[in-house]
């Protein structure tokens, strides 16, 4: 069963994760959207080393290239949707708790939107 894979849209049209992917050099972008149809293959059953559970429902897609490594944020949505939130190229071991943070705000503004959507 293939996953319906999506970027996060802000209010005002901006689209984090794919501004990051967009951002990144080809080689490396290329890897990064190798690892975006995996995840939109396998969608939950994708595990490490290519995706990682990191808290309250976000995930990290995990992907390396050279000495690079960069790390799309993410979560499930109902239907088999996964909404891409942020981006990261990685420095630390640790993810930074200020990007699990921004995916976790990003995440309630993306429920918010879809909760007031429905109501109309």
């Amino acid at each position: 069963m293939q996953f319906d894979v999506s970027f996060y849209t802000t209010a005002d049209g901006d689209k984090p994760a794919k501004d990051f992917i967009d951002g990144l050099d080809k080689k490396l972008r290329t890897k990064v959207l190798r690892s975006i149809n995996l995840l939109q293959d396998n969608g939950n059953e994708t595990r490490e080393p290519d995706s990682k559970p990191l808290e309250d429902g976000i995930f990290e897609l995990r992907t390396s290239f050279g000495g690079n490594i960069t790390r799309v944020l993410y979560f499930f949505y109902v239907g088999q949707r996964i909404i891409l939130t942020n981006g990261f190229v990685k420095k630390t071991n640790k993810t930074p708790p200020a990007e699990i943070a921004i995916a976790k705000k990003y995440r309630a503004d993306f429920l918010e939107r879809e909760k007031e959507h429905e109501r109309i």
